[in-house]
């Protein structure tokens, strides 16, 4: 028998460490009165979050978006620009708010992220970047998509907003392309509150980077871009070096909760689970599923709705499309017919709560209703 749930339970609930940690670290700012620019905690983080990352160079942002950005006006991305339609919005408005034209391509059916074997298709003579996204973590074929940009000469930028701490055959996905969008806001596994970065690869790009984010200065006086305000305060950097501390534990929560789902849903018939390749040292960001309605015997639609009245709030991440939404509709490569394998994984995906403090006892409530749902 179900037992109806007091208390809702989210799709996702940001880590807090204790607060009595986080005091002393408000202690020093409030001593200091440094609360931005390049402060103390600010540039530790850096360091911190390079060396946890595995990588050379990395600028804190005050969010993602702003990250992606201004990763595009750093590598100077003009034209059109190759992207993906099953992502969070922020993805395409970054290209909308920089003047460029998305051109959207079909999704791999089992991991959900940009399929390279259509992205040479879709370039023209004013095609400078790929803007693929790793989805729920799970890295694109990013050797693939290297050698496409290196044959046309494109940019590669990866919205890597899923991935934190995330590894394909040892080496730290957001090593991969020209530049790398992190995101740490607080639905990530990793989160500042709000905040967000972007790995590079070398000194002076960061140094640019750093000079777009605080509205083009090098100095008092003088300015060498037209940058944007983007810097992360001090708060959200010190918050960030204590969930450092934290942040494998919350991992290690996250995969056995994922373990425990997969053991319950994997001979479920219509509900087909993600693929995790074997050399990828994965995240656990998100726990998504796909559901055919014929087979399972509720719709995904009707599923989530179901589930909000057992309490349990999922996400339908992502739908719709981005190239369902009114701005981006008119575009020709938001037509249905490119886009098809997207289209199909939009209306069948469904999101079920993940978070460290989930608990076994909840993951079994959420996989009971479900199934109450289905033919079962």
């Amino acid at each position: 028998m179900t037992t109806y749930l007091e208390k809702p339970v989210f799709v996702t609930q940001p880590f807090l460490p204790p607060l009595e940690e986080f005091q002393p670290y408000l202690q020093k700012i409030w001593e200091s009165k440094v609360l931005t620019n390049s402060g103390p905690f600010h540039e530790q983080l850096e360091i911190a979050l390079a060396a946890y990352l595995g990588v050379k160079y990395i600028s804190l942002f005050s969010n993602g978006t702003l990250a992606l950005i201004t990763a595009l006006q750093a590598l100077h991305i003009t034209g059109e620009v190759i992207t993906t339609p099953f992502s969070f919005v922020a993805t395409t408005h970054a290209l909308w708010w920089n003047g460029i034209k998305p051109v959207f391509v079909d999704i791999e059916p089992e991991t959900f992220t940009l399929n390279p074997d259509k992205i040479e298709a879709a370039i023209t003579p004013v095609t400078t970047a790929i803007l693929p996204v790793h989805v729920y973590g799970n890295p694109c074929k990013v050797h693939q998509i290297e050698k496409i940009a290196n044959t046309h000469g494109l940019k590669v930028i990866y919205d890597a907003c899923h991935t934190f701490g995330a590894k394909l055959d040892g080496q730290s996905i957001v090593n991969f392309g020209d530049l790398s969008i992190l995101s740490f806001h607080a639905t990530k596994v990793f989160n500042t509150f709000e905040g967000g970065a972007i790995v590079c690869h070398d000194e002076n790009t960061k140094q640019h980077i750093d000079q777009l984010k605080n509205f083009g200065f090098t100095g008092e006086t003088t300015v060498v871009a037209p940058g944007i305000n983007a810097k992360m305060n001090e708060i959200q950097a010190a918050f960030g070096l204590l969930q450092l501390k934290y942040v494998d534990e919350s991992i290690k929560k996250r995969k056995e909760f994922s373990k425990l789902y997969n053991n319950l849903l994997v001979n479920v018939r219509g509900i087909t689970l993600m693929k995790v390749k074997s050399t990828l040292d994965y995240n656990y960001a998100y726990y998504p599923i796909l559901i055919n309605e014929k087979e399972f015997g509720c719709s995904r639609d009707k599923l989530y709705e179901q589930l909000k009245r057992c309490n349990i709030f999922t996400r339908r991440y992502f739908y719709p499309l981005i190239s369902d939404f009114p701005t981006y509709r008119a575009l020709p490569s938001s037509a249905t017919a490119n886009l098809k394998t997207a289209a199909s994984v939009s209306g069948q995906i469904l999101c079920l709560p993940i978070y460290p403090d989930l608990g076994h006892d909840n993951v079994e409530y959420i996989v009971r209703c479900l199934l109450k749902s289905g033919k079962r």
